[in-house]
């Protein structure tokens, strides 16, 4: 026995149904939160020190990738 349903309804009104909650409100307020708390973050700290921070980890990602790409040319070889 084969059965197929085919239910067109929107999430919201599939949430409603199942008497699952809602938790955009609850999504938007920690968004909102999170969002604050990195725009202050970002005030206090200085433009020297961000690059400080951002830069050894983009540096070190190029270096992985160049000596993968290099070892996977001796191995080529």
């Amino acid at each position: 026995m084969k059965l197929n349903l085919t239910i067109d309804c929107t999430p919201e009104e599939a949430r409603k149904f199942l008497g699952l909650p809602d938790v955009v409100p609850v999504q938007e307020a920690l968004m909102a939160e999170l969002e604050a708390k990195m725009r202050e973050a970002l005030r206090s700290m200085a433009p020297e020190e961000m690059v400080k921070l951002w830069m050894p980890a983009a540096m070190e990602g190029w270096g992985n990738m160049q000596k993968a790409f290099f070892t996977h040319v001796k191995e080529q070889q």
